[in-house]
């Protein structure tokens, strides 16, 4: 008589090999590598200057922590990183919204287009993030000074969205392509034009790689310096400009290290609110059924 009862679960117990200690031997020191920048730049940023910047041997343990680089560049009038900060976010957003908004139908027409034809124009649209950004940058301002908006918050986004539009598109062509062509013609038939099959069945589908280019579109701008850089306003620079100012003309190392630190916080805030999108396939172009 066969036991209609399902067998018991077994407790698979792990072994730990050569190849599995190597493995992650090898994951602790890479994150090691990859962590010990931000960590000097938090020693820089948070420990007196006598035990950092005017020490012969700087500590790695640090013996005390302050703010006083902190509020320095709070209280400082010679240097505005809230406004700055402030106005990157507000370019950093601005970005991401345009990407976004001309990357869907942009991706989706290139989309319809067969595989090869479509992948060659989207390679095109790369050819300007081939090229030195200083070499882009300075012809571009002529349109902007014409049209006065130098300076302008929009000028620096416009410019920004020559680098964020082709990755946005790039995503967006592959999320569009692993869609069935079946979900638009059944919309069609039940009376939907081509943008309300677009908008209304598509987009949804491809959520995860839109959440995906919109980070990735945003980071860029972030931290983006040459354009902002080239098109910046002396009464407001972005907050790059503003550090790279602080380290360069104004002579506060500390001051700028210390808002280098905190200008991490809001990708890393950003990111963990986004990260149950950022999967590997999903930055592979890739949908999931």
């Amino acid at each position: 008589m066969i036991d209609p009862r399902p067998p018991a679960a077994t407790h698979v117990k792990r072994r730990f090999t050569w190849s599995n200690i190597g493995l992650y031997a090898t994951v602790v020191v890479l994150s090691i590598a990859l962590l010990f920048p931000i960590y000097l730049i938090f020693l820089i940023a948070f420990v007196p200057d006598k035990y950092t910047l005017f020490s012969g041997r700087p500590p790695l343990i640090p013996p005390t922590l302050t703010l006083a680089n902190l509020q320095t560049g709070l209280t400082l009038s010679t240097t505005p990183f809230i406004p700055s900060m402030l106005l990157s976010l507000e370019i950093a957003f601005m970005v991401g919204g345009i990407a976004i908004g001309l990357g869907i139908p942009t991706a989706y027409g290139l989309s319809r287009l067969r595989p090869t034809v479509a992948y060659g124009l989207t390679t095109i649209l790369f050819v300007v993030n081939m090229l030195p950004s200083i070499t882009i940058a300075i012809p571009i301002t002529v349109p902007f000074i014409k049209a006065g908006l130098y300076g302008s918050p929009i000028a620096i986004a416009l410019t920004q969205e020559l680098l964020a539009l082709p990755i946005t598109t790039f995503l967006l062509v592959g999320a569009f392509q692993a869609l069935p062509r079946d979900l638009e013609s059944q919309a069609r038939v039940d009376g939907a034009n081509r943008m309300r099959a677009l908008y209304g069945n598509l987009v949804p589908l491809v959520r995860p790689a839109l959440v995906a280019a919109f980070l990735l579109s945003w980071m860029l701008s972030w931290d983006e310096s040459t354009f902002a850089l080239i098109l910046y306003n002396p009464a407001n620079p972005t907050l790059p400009v503003e550090i790279f100012l602080a380290f360069t003309g104004r002579g506060n190392p500390d001051i700028a290290v210390a808002f280098s630190f905190i200008a991490t916080v809001p990708v890393i805030i950003l990111t963990i609110f986004l990260q149950k999108y950022l999967k590997g396939e999903d930055l592979a172009v890739g949908v999931r059924g």
